[in-house]
């Protein structure tokens, strides 16, 4: 067993140093193939090399000559392709409008809420039953006429009550003046009576013997007899009247000052309860039409009570609210466009009667009234219409469409617009803008007057570009539609 374990260990040295020997001789073979493979691609270069340098020497020959053949040969066949190439050129389709001078203002523009210019509030002037008010809710009323009536029985009851007073209390003035003995207040009237004639007799005695003694038919002593007759009866007259005096001052003057209160009393009571009856019949005070209601016949009205509202609908006002702003470019008297909700498309005209002096804290906003007449009365109270109103006017200014402009943003004051030249050339050119409206901007620099601007078609459009003006759809049957062959 210790002899095989040897031999093994003998053997196994041996193997491990045949395989050593085997790699050693593979790596040996390898370089020598690729030393042959080195020597082989080196033999193999040189002719390569030389083959590329006439192929490309024959390749600039060929060159060369086409060169010259299309350059000299084919110069007229250029020219053919060329104008071929022309008539091919892209056109683009546009409408064009020509820049104007004109008047142009900026707008101001708010919704607002149209009022009645002048308004009533109608109201009972006393307590009492509505004795007679009909339905008048949007109905028209003329100035004067009787819109409602309130019951005045207990007014009436209380006039008969103060004429009876004051018939009483002349009643007891006269009770007080006259005698308590009716026979002798009769004779002191026939005394002064009697005394008035005798003096009226005695004067004209006078005068008759006066122009007898002068014409000498009568003495002297009768024209005396009838003077002494008449102070005789001035005497009596002058008696009788201090008689009827001192009866009357006999009365307590207390007593008749009470009395003649009284009476003063009775028809101030009466004026004051017709005055009152004359306020039961309630009147329109303007001519409008009703368009508010709130009590009907039979109701009880109170004093200051509201019983309707009137409108005078011929003349309305806006009230609209603008941004503090803008304002200070309004003036009184400015005109306004005003476009009312309810007649979608309509246009009205009217002027700025008032601005406010105060503006809203939270809203920054100033009320403007714009008034205008309404006579056909199609506008309705409380709806909506748009107000705008035209300010900073310009006068001689170069205007173009606002489809003509484009800006990068809506506060830009510059932007381009697209021009057309004669031969209908499109070229970029970079304007100053002023004005703008909702249809039109102004031009204050980069443009005159008369050129031709795009206002369809111009996005995206480069500078040279060839266009031509558009043709509607109903224009392409008819010959010469294009607007340059009409000018033609």
């Amino acid at each position: 067993m210790e002899e095989s374990k040897e031999t093994t260990e003998e053997l196994i040295p041996s193997d491990e140093t045949s395989l050593n020997e085997e790699k050693l001789a593979d790596e040996d073979l390898r370089e020598e193939l690729d030393e042959e493979a080195d020597e082989e691609s080196d033999e193999s270069s040189a002719p390569k090399s030389k083959a590329g340098i006439i192929v490309g020497v024959v390749l600039l020959a060929l060159f060369a000559l086409l060169a010259w053949y299309f350059y000299f040969g084919k110069a007229q066949p250029a020219d053919e392709t060329a104008t071929e190439a022309d008539k091919t050129e892209i056109v683009v389709s546009v409408r064009t409008t020509q820049a104007e001078t004109k008047t142009i203002s900026a707008e101001i523009s708010a919704v607002g809420t149209i009022f009645p210019l002048r308004q009533a509030v109608v109201s009972a002037n006393m307590n009492g039953q509505i004795k007679e008010m009909r339905l008048l809710k949007d109905a028209l009323v003329r100035q004067g006429e009787l819109i409602a009536r309130i019951d005045t029985r207990d007014l009436q009851a209380q006039r008969a009550e103060a004429v009876a007073a004051l018939s009483e209390a002349k009643l007891n003035l006269q009770s007080l003046t006259k005698s308590a003995i009716p026979a002798a207040e009769a004779q002191n009237q026939k005394d002064l009576a009697d005394a008035n004639a005798a003096v009226t007799n005695a004067r004209a005695l006078v005068e008759r013997r006066k122009i007898l003694y002068e014409k000498g038919g009568i003495a002297l002593k009768d024209l005396q007899d009838a003077q002494l007759v008449l102070t005789n009866a001035e005497d009596g007259l002058r008696l009788a009247q201090r008689s009827t005096n001192l009866r009357n001052s006999a009365t307590n003057p207390l007593d008749t000052a009470t009395a003649n209160s009284k009476i003063q009393q009775a028809e101030q009571r009466i004026k004051t309860l017709d005055a009152q009856t004359s306020l039961a019949e309630v009147r329109a005070p303007l001519t409008g039409f009703v368009i508010e209601q709130t009590q009907f016949s039979g109701e009880y009205a109170t004093s200051g009570g509201k019983l309707l509202t009137i409108a005078d609908t011929g003349e309305i006002i806006v009230k609209a609210n603008f941004a503090d702003t803008v304002v200070p470019d309004v003036k009184v008297g400015d005109s306004a466009a005003v476009f009312p909700a309810d007649l979608a498309g309509e246009q009205m005209s009217g002027k700025v009667s008032q601005i406010s002096r105060s503006s809203d804290v939270q809203n920054r906003a100033v009320e403007i009234w714009v008034r205008l007449l309404n006579d056909a009365g199609r506008l309705r109270l409380n709806s909506a219409a748009e107000v705008r109103i035209a300010t900073k006017t310009q006068n001689d200014a170069v205007v173009v469409p606002v489809a003509a402009v484009t800006l990068e943003s809506s506060n830009e004051t510059s932007g381009t617009v697209i021009t057309v030249d004669k031969d209908d050339i499109a070229h970029e050119t970079k304007v100053e803008i002023g004005l703008k409206t909702k249809d039109e901007v102004q031009i204050v620099e980069g443009l005159k007057d008369g050129e031709r601007v795009i206002v369809e078609g111009n996005l995206g459009l480069t500078d040279g570009t060839k266009v031509e003006e558009k043709q509607d759809e109903a224009a392409k049957d008819v010959p010469n539609s294009n607007p340059k062959t009409a000018e033609k």
